[in-house]
């Protein structure tokens, strides 16, 4: 996976967009593999039967007797999540609030998930209650010790569909121009990529989902990775901060920004250049 700036100890929330069930099950040999060596719990979430899952970790050093302890836990999407439903954002982060301290209390280093949601996120509806979820636990996540990767069938959902949802991971796989994820410090969320006219009503639309709210009367957005951004990214970002009566302030790495709001005369908007 590509994409993302690294944050606390831990800290991992990745988007897997594949056609092959090949790459899926290498991921989950992959989690379990790493989950293990550093003392966490691991669930595997799909829509498989777990027998099936489980012949194919049999060749995970230690796995049948890690299965057996609760090392790791193989569960229908309906045990983790409210399946074929639209998903309550603020419910299902509990949930994994609530898992993550009980693996904690269990002597657990902490919560490695590998969720398969495809059939979470069939319909618009889905899609943008699921998304409201995905950023909220990502925030939750950053400085937790939970990691997760959200796994999405291209053959089912479609690549404009996993956009809407690998947009908001730190880092994917997925052929995303733009990455809008948790924030450290003071920034409300971390941009990364390219903000261009190409993207720019998928960026609207993570933006409302995501909706960062300011602190003190500025919203900041550091985007120290990110590569370029258009006239009309900023005045996203300005117009969602005056609708929560802040200024937006960008911290970026580059110049340019800075001279386009200079050039066009814009209020309401800071750029903050940064090493």
């Amino acid at each position: 996976m590509t994409g993302g700036d690294a944050t606390g100890p831990g800290y991992g929330h990745g988007c897997l967009a594949y056609a092959d069930p090949a790459a899926l099950h290498a991921l989950e040999v992959d989690q379990v593999t790493a989950g293990l060596a550093a003392g966490e719990q691991v669930w595997l979430v799909g829509p498989e039967e777990p027998e099936v899952t489980a012949r194919r970790l049999t060749a995970v050093p230690g796995f049948t007797a890690a299965r057996r302890r609760g090392d790791v836990r193989l569960l229908a999407v309906g045990q983790a999540y409210r399946h074929d439903e639209v998903v309550d954002p603020g419910t299902q982060v509990r949930a994994y609030v609530r898992a993550t301290t009980e693996a904690l209390t269990a002597g657990y280093t902490g919560l490695r998930v590998v969720a398969e949601a495809t059939g979470l996120v069939r319909t618009a509806a889905q899609r943008d209650a699921f998304a409201r979820y995905e950023h909220r636990i990502d925030h939750w996540m950053r400085h937790r010790p939970m990691s997760a990767v959200c796994a999405y069938d291209r053959r089912v959902l479609g690549d404009a569909a996993i956009a809407e949802l690998a947009c908001l991971h730190a880092q994917t796989n997925a052929e995303v121009l733009f990455r809008l994820h948790a924030g450290g410090d003071d920034a409300a969320v971390a941009l990364g990529g390219e903000l261009d006219p190409s993207n720019h009503l998928l960026f609207a639309t993570a933006l409302e989902r995501a909706d960062p709210r300011p602190e003190a009367g500025r919203l900041v957005f550091d985007a120290s990775h990110l590569r370029f951004v258009d006239h009309r990214g900023l005045l996203r970002l300005r117009d969602h901060a005056r609708r929560h009566d802040a200024v937006a302030v960008l911290r970026t790495r580059h110049s340019a920004p800075a001279r386009l709001v200079e050039l066009l005369r814009l209020t309401g908007i800071r750029v903050e250049v940064v090493r």
